[in-house]
């Protein structure tokens, strides 16, 4: 199971910012060339993203790149300048149609085949961020076999939407559930929207509890500050993993019993029930296996 329940945006631009996260304990480190990068700046992001994908890789980072949207002109160039065995996979803004994402897919495998790669080696991460990407989510999923999750930009799509952001976010109840619908009939992972108010540690809490409660399995940082919550709100906690385990070992007793259902404190245990177990189980050992590694 791969890793992907923190996501943090570094700008391409900043050697600083990209200096700093090598410390950074995300899943995946981000490199951003597009919201974060002012336009004067594109081509000073793109030439240290080249820089900085292979460093970060050497140590031991999951590295990404943000790419900008295919009809901004900017996407070849900077397609051409990060795609290499060291980048683990590509985002792609403001994602709207699935014929985007093939044509997203033809530029890679080119650049893949000319580097003597491994065709799929790159995976792609688009963003659904406005009513009509919101209508065709699902196509755009299951788009290209090198997309491996679909994450939900909230600024985007209000602005596209002419709505005001509020705090309590029923602006985006909608689409946000989406989105998340979307991924899991695509079989690929569901990232959420960040949380733009960094210095609110609790907002944050909030936020992606209701995140994951909508079945998103990973959520987008724009601060470092925010990366240990967003590890720890997607993450199996200690209660979950233990119920899990007295349901696998209730459905292990039932089986050898040759019933198809169990009993567990009152509650009815079948397979649905068992299948959730199992995967919170299967998550948690993913995430043993990524901090053995880092020690």
């Amino acid at each position: 199971m791969e890793l992907l329940r923190s996501l943090v945006f570094v700008p391409g631009n900043r050697a600083n910012m990209l200096e700093r996260a090598t410390g950074f304990a995300a899943d995946v480190i981000m490199v951003d060339l597009e919201d974060s990068v002012p336009p004067d700046e594109k081509a000073n992001a793109r030439d240290l993203a080249a820089e900085w994908v292979p460093k970060l890789r050497a140590m031991g980072h999951r590295v990404m790149v943000r790419v900008n949207a295919l009809d901004t002109g900017l996407i070849r160039d900077e397609l051409a300048a990060v795609v290499g065995p060291d980048l683990d996979g590509v985002s792609i803004g403001k994602a709207e149609t699935p014929q985007d994402m093939r044509d997203a897919d033809r530029l890679i495998s080119s650049l893949e085949a000319a580097a003597g790669m491994e065709q799929g080696h790159v995976k792609i991460v688009p963003w659904i961020e406005n009513a009509r990407a919101i209508v065709n989510a699902y196509q755009i999923a299951t788009a290209s076999q090198r997309i491996i999750a679909i994450a939900f930009g909230a600024e985007d799509y209000t602005d596209d939407m002419g709505l005001e952001r509020s705090d309590t976010g029923e602006e985006v109840y909608y689409p946000r559930a989406a989105v998340a619908v979307a991924a899991r009939a695509a079989r690929v992972e569901a990232l959420d929207s960040p949380y733009v108010r960094f210095r609110d540690p609790d907002g944050l809490r909030q936020d992606a509890g209701q995140a994951r409660k909508l079945g998103f399995t990973g959520k987008f940082a724009i601060h470092p500050a925010q990366i240990d919550i967003i590890n720890e709100l997607f993450s199996p906690s200690e209660a979950e993993l233990t119920y899990a385990r007295k349901v696998v070992d209730a459905w292990s007793q039932a089986e050898a019993q040759g019933r198809g259902s169990a009993d567990l404190d009152g509650r009815m245990i079948d397979v649905p029930v068992i299948k959730r177990a199992q995967n919170l189980l299967a998550l948690a050992e993913s995430i043993s296996k990524k901090l053995t590694a880092e020690r």
